[in-house]
């Protein structure tokens, strides 16, 4: 029988697990961030409307309706940037699962069943974090 030479597989598994750790806590930075920006902007836009609400001139149903446009836009403003960070977040994550799928297919049996159930449990924490984000 021929012999038969197995090649070398030079993957650093270790390695792409904090690569991916690492994608993964700096996307949820940037969705946090984005929130603390976001109530920021609603701070402001209250600290404002209690401005032209302790000046009793005139027009005071224009500036109810002025504030009420101010933070319409504000909300809508948030809501555009969190979903877009929220589709960055998942093609980021989509990205990584087609870059590791190769390198699971080649763990071993309980390890990739591991794999497996740790890509499940990621779906239902982004489904939970998309139900937590609140959308005006």
């Amino acid at each position: 029988m021929p012999e038969i030479k197995m090649p070398e597989i030079n993957a650093d598994f270790s390695r792409a697990a904090k690569d991916v750790a690492a994608v993964a806590k700096d996307a949820t930075y940037v969705v946090i961030g984005a929130g603390v920006l976001g109530f920021q902007q609603v701070q402001v836009q209250r600290q404002e409307l209690r401005k032209r609400l302790a000046d009793p001139k005139v027009g005071l149903e224009d500036r109810f309706n002025a504030v009420r446009s101010d933070l319409s836009g504000a909300l809508h403003n948030v809501d555009t940037t969190v979903e877009g960070l929220m589709e960055r977040f998942e093609e980021i994550i989509e990205r990584l699962e087609t870059a590791v799928a190769p390198l699971e297919d080649r763990l071993p049996v309980q390890a990739r069943d591991l794999a497996k159930q740790a890509h499940v449990q990621a779906k239902e924490a982004r489904t939970q974090l998309r139900t937590l984000i609140p959308s005006a």
